[in-house]
């Protein structure tokens, strides 16, 4: 099996069309069916299901999925390991992170990292935490910053960096906004606007309501913080929002209860051959990680 024929294979498993794998691989839809038709003739097994514009995997297909991901992962693996023998810090590094991360805590980091490593292309993607996870997993992501899951994949090496304090919140005309110290039970009659249910961020709070045996109201939500920083400061329900976004049109509510903080931090794959480059970002994010615990 040759790796163009693997990574068309996945292209179009990932992305369920041969049109679409062919955009993401810079290639016609016919080269792409060329390569699943050496691909299939070499194993000598039918991979997709083609039933009208469907394309689904065979039985086959999906025995060969993850075995594909791991044979590209060693092949890139490889030739970083010869590639790192060279010492030099230059080559891409593909960065998952969350938005919020990306806009209140790498400025700093990506700034020193690009001034003193400007042979690397830094591939930069903006994801949820919960798929930049899964990249790492897949391999396809070298290493990503992002929120930091409550149990994390035992294949995965998880470090926190930073601790969030979160914060509970409303706008300056919520009504919630001249009472005094409040209980959650008293917070759960009001509207809240939230994370998506299947957030890291959102896990931990319903944990600690549930423990209260209270129920989340929860009138709207959205994975992007930003957004509900504006929709709290309108009006449309209280949230709980990191401290370094209680700015402005918000205000901070007096709730009788322990401190909630979520983990900021990196991950890599513990089997995974990390780049010199990804390397030198490793290091950044240790030397931010030891300035926070000096100032704890």
């Amino acid at each position: 099996m040759d790796t163009q024929s693997l990574q068309a294979f996945l292209a179009v498993a990932d992305s369920g069309s041969f049109s679409r794998a062919g955009e993401h691989l810079h290639l016609t839809q016919p080269a792409v069916s060329k390569r699943i038709a050496t691909l299939e003739d070499q194993i000598g097994a039918r991979l997709f299901d083609r039933i009208g514009r469907r394309v689904t995997l065979t039985e086959a297909g999906r025995v060969l999925l993850p075995r594909a991901r791991q044979i590209l992962v060693m092949v890139d693996d490889s030739r970083r390991a010869l590639t790192n023998l060279e010492g030099q810090v230059a080559g891409s590094l593909t960065l998952a992170t969350s938005h919020h991360i990306g806009l209140h805590r790498l400025p700093p980091l990506l700034k020193a990292y690009t001034q003193a490593h400007p042979g690397v292309r830094l591939d930069l993607r903006f994801l949820d935490s919960e798929l930049a996870y899964q990249g790492v997993l897949d391999g396809e992501l070298e290493t990503a910053v992002v929120t930091l899951a409550p149990h994390p994949d035992p294949q995965l090496e998880v470090v926190p960096v930073w601790e969030d304090r979160m914060c509970f919140v409303c706008g300056l005309d919520h009504p919630l906004a001249t009472r005094g110290r409040l209980t959650l039970h008293e917070l759960c009659a009001f509207d809240a606007v939230l994370p998506g249910p299947m957030t890291f961020t959102r896990t931990l709070i319903e944990s600690r309501f549930a423990a209260a045996g209270l129920e989340l109201p929860v009138a709207l939500s959205t994975n992007y913080l930003e957004t509900l920083k504006m929709m709290t400061a309108i009006g449309l329900g209280w949230s709980l929002l990191p401290e370094r976004m209680v700015v402005g049109e918000l205000h901070e509510l007096d709730v009788e209860h322990p401190t909630i903080t979520r983990s900021l931090g990196y991950l890599v794959h513990r089997s995974r051959t990390l780049s010199n480059a990804a390397r030198a970002m490793l290091s950044l994010l240790e030397e931010a990680r030891d300035a926070t615990s000096r100032r704890s």
